[in-house]
């Protein structure tokens, strides 16, 4: 079955940087776009990036120029790195995948931006 692993939260300070990873399995990971997805307290869950299968990504406003997606197809991961991170950013980090018509989830890493 499909499964997703997120890891790399944690507690950071504004300006400081996170790389994410999720480790995906039970599918055949090159072939789908893999999706990076944030859900701050009281927000609703929002797209944050997403990279195609052949490596084509797009960025949510708020992220451009701060955030980088990038996939690693031999080991099933795709990964995100923060950085210039602002309390803003503090939310519940997923990563998401559309497989067979049916959407998965991780459950999440949770990212704190304080000082």
């Amino acid at each position: 079955q499909v499964q997703l692993v997120e890891s790399g939260g944690g507690l950071v300070q504004p300006g400081g940087s996170l790389r994410l990873s999720c480790a995906a399995s039970g599918f055949t990971f090159s072939s789908y776009p893999m999706n990076w997805y944030r859900q701050a307290p009281g927000k609703e869950r929002e797209l944050v990036t997403s990279i195609s299968s052949g490596g084509s990504t797009v960025y949510g406003d708020s992220v451009k120029g701060r955030f980088t997606i990038s996939r690693d197809n031999a080991k099933s991961t795709v990964y995100l790195q923060m950085n210039s991170l602002k309390p803003e950013d503090t939310a519940v980090y997923y990563c998401n995948v559309f497989v067979n018509k049916r959407v998965y989830w991780g459950q999440g890493t949770q990212v704190t931006v304080s000082s």
